[in-house]
């Protein structure tokens, strides 16, 4: 099992979008078990940042993803000003 650290929601759309296709899933596939459109699931993997919670959760649990919350070392926090320029640590 790989743990993924994702420290902004710039991240999101391309770990989603791998684990959709890790789960062998299409989007048409993913958007018919998430009870959306395939036009729906498309803007939600390119814009995963404006995603609500609970449809995130939803397409994880879909996708056979858990979502794993641990505190950081305080030198590993996020300073405002590094979050745009932070690329994806996986």
């Amino acid at each position: 099992m790989i743990d993924f650290i994702i420290r902004t929601s710039e991240q999101l759309p391309t770990l989603l979008q791998a684990f959709r296709k890790e789960a062998g899933l299409t989007q048409a596939e993913a958007a018919l078990r998430l009870g959306v459109t395939q036009q729906t699931m498309s803007a939600l993997e390119r814009n995963a940042e404006k995603v609500s919670v609970e449809r995130l959760m939803r397409l994880l649990s879909i996708l056979g993803v858990e979502l794993v919350m641990r505190q950081s070392s305080p030198g590993d926090a996020v300073k405002p000003s590094d979050a745009a320029s932070s690329g994806p640590t996986w």
